[in-house]
């Protein structure tokens, strides 16, 4: 390892980018999505009773999941956009 980065194995461009715009739209679709999901399944699982299909656990459960979800996608907009910020400065 060098620093934080593998070494190089030589078959790779020197000059090699992430696809940094592809995940910033990818994330810029998906968090409004699993934010809405979360909600929608946090208010029907509060507004289910003891006998509904399906049950108040697995709607919670799948509301807490949707909420992680956003949660790293949010986490990923913030990196995606702290180092196309980093890139922009190089550059200039």
């Amino acid at each position: 390892m060098i620093g934080d980065r593998s070494p190089r194995a030589g078959t790779e461009p020197s000059n090699a980018q992430s696809p940094l715009r592809l995940r910033l739209l990818l994330s810029g679709i998906f968090l409004p999505l699993f934010v809405a999901a979360a909600v929608v399944f946090g208010v029907w699982a509060a507004a289910s009773d003891a006998g509904d299909t399906p049950g108040r656990g697995a709607l919670v459960t799948i509301a807490a999941v949707a909420a992680a979800l956003a949660l790293i996608v949010a986490l990923d907009v913030t990196i995606v956009a702290r180092r196309l910020r980093r890139e922009r400065v190089r550059r200039a």
